[in-house]
């Protein structure tokens, strides 16, 4: 279908240009967008070929292979030379070098590549493969195709792209110029996949359960609310997984995970996407103890896996993920870096709030003692840990899924997992007494917090019917990858970061 030129006016003269050169394809009755082109080899695997055929010659042959290939990709560099030419393309495994001769190609086909082809077209060629005067391993290429008209030049700079705001909000264009980039993206996927066979192998089964949910539990978040018109009814997007996985806890699915997206109304940061990946996986018949193994043995398999080794540098500092990590009480990791005692001298919520008062830390004020734990454990204890630890036993006012240690009600066992100072997981013991459980989902409504849990009675009903003791294991994926990639923010590590509208 023909397209009218002038509503492309107002990207500029150089769209216009390359307008102009897209007409002379049709002219030549050519697709500029064909529904398909020769390619048989990555440019990677077109320099394997070469180098491969070279050592099967004896060392002192004079004799150059002839290695056929078809190779694609994006045309990054073009250099004229009278009656040859040299261009470099590139594709997701690197980049390879052209080299065109108007004597062996014709002079329509020299003269149409010098005229009709762009840098970011992406570009077919046929040929064999020889090493030029200065090494580089080459395409002589005797015949070629358009594989898409680049329609509108890369920004000036591309092979640099620093500029963060243009980086996410195009990011394709930040991973045509930044092989950096490329490689985070492909670790991430390494990764989640070094995660899950970790799980499978450890006998988990994977499972997918609701996105849209009629009511949100599963931590202390506000949720992004949605509308189904059919239903005429309110939903919400799952701020996480892990009410739905304990009810398959209860109906004999003894060891369940599932790897997907939690959304959150929250605020940006770079540790906070409002979009964002976990993992939650739950073990009937096992505790946090349990999961504190299964934690460590997780991410170092992973480190293993994707990097092969299990010591890391984020942010300039060596962390060494080898198990056993750290396992630090709560309460007396708060007392050793402030002196404050919470459970002799702060027992109280009115008391413990003056304390952190003084210690200028902005807290609302009208906190839950647990909340003012919190604050303390995230301003003096969190940027204090840089090779892993758990920190354990929390305040029961923030851990509401959470069991109760049985020799002191105020706290249960719960951990959360950190790593040069930024937190990767949440577990607990899961609470499975119906009875508390609904109480405890009362009491958080009647404190007034919006991010508190709401009641969930269906929840209720099925730990009613039976639920095992069990152990549950959140980790964040996005941070994960930020450690393994050393990546300071989580757009670093995201594709499609959210942004602030222009």
């Amino acid at each position: 279908m023909e397209q009218d030129p002038s509503t492309f006016q107002e990207f500029g003269e150089q769209v216009e240009q390359r307008l102009n050169k897209l007409a002379r394809f049709a002219e030549r009755d050519e697709s500029p967008f064909p529904a398909r082109v020769i390619r048989n080899h990555t440019a990677a695997q077109a320099v394997e070929l070469y180098e491969a055929a070279t050592a099967k010659l004896p060392t002192d042959s004079e004799e150059k292979p002839q290695v056929p290939v078809e190779v694609a990709g994006r045309l990054v560099a073009i250099r004229h030379m009278g009656k040859s030419a040299f261009a470099h393309i590139q594709d997701g495994s690197g980049r390879i070098q052209l080299y065109f001769r108007q004597n062996d190609l014709g002079n329509d086909l020299y003269q149409q590549f010098l005229k009709d082809f762009d840098i970011g077209d992406i570009f077919a060629a046929q040929g064999y493969l020889f090493r030029t005067r200065t090494g580089e391993v080459t395409v002589y290429v005797t015949a070629y195709q358009l594989a898409a008209k680049a329609l509108h030049p890369l920004p000036e700079k591309w092979h640099g792209l620093k500029d963060t705001e243009t980086r996410y909000r195009q990011r394709y264009l930040d991973l045509a110029a930044n092989p950096e980039v490329r490689d985070i993206f492909v670790k991430r996927s390494r990764i989640v996949t070094a995660m899950r066979k970790f799980l499978d192998t450890e006998g988990f089964l994977e499972v997918e359960t609701p996105a849209l949910q009629p009511i949100y539990g599963g931590a202390m978040a506000r949720p992004f609310i949605t509308h189904h018109n059919t239903l005429d009814m309110d939903l919400f997007l799952r701020i996480s997984d892990e009410l739905y996985l304990k009810r398959l806890i209860v109906g004999g699915l003894d060891k369940v995970y599932e790897i997907g997206k939690d959304f959150r109304n929250e605020g940006v940061s770079t540790k906070h996407n409002p979009e964002f990946t976990m993992m939650e996986c739950y073990w009937a018949y096992a505790d946090y103890e349990d999961m504190m193994r299964l934690t460590e043995n997780m991410v170092a398999f992973m480190a293993e896996e994707v990097l092969g080794t299990t010591k890391v540098v984020f942010n300039g500092q060596e962390v060494d993920l080898t198990p056993p990590w750290q396992r630090l009480n709560l309460a007396e990791s708060i007392g050793e870096r402030t002196e404050i005692d919470i459970f002799g001298s702060y027992p109280n919520v009115n008391a413990l709030w003056e304390e952190c008062r003084r210690l200028k830390l902005d807290v609302s004020p009208q906190p839950t003692w647990g909340k003012l734990v919190d604050e303390l454990l995230g301003e003096y204890v969190q940027p204090t840990i840089i090779n892993p630890a758990f920190i354990h036993t929390f305040p029961s006012d923030i851990s509401p899924l959470a069991k109760p240690r049985s020799d002191d009600p105020r706290v249960v066992e719960r951990f959360e997992a950190f790593v040069a100072g930024m937190e990767i997981g949440n577990a607990y013991s899961e609470l499975n007494d119906p009875l508390i459980q609904r109480q405890r989902f009362i009491e958080q409504q009647a404190g007034g917090d919006e991010e508190a849990h709401v009641v969930d009675d269906d929840y209720v009903l099925a730990l009613m019917h039976g639920m095992p003791p069990t152990g549950g294991l959140g980790v964040g994926v996005d941070r994960v990858v930020m450690l393994l990639t050393d990546q300071q923010s989580i757009r670093e590590v995201i594709l499609f970061p959210q942004l602030r509208s222009r």
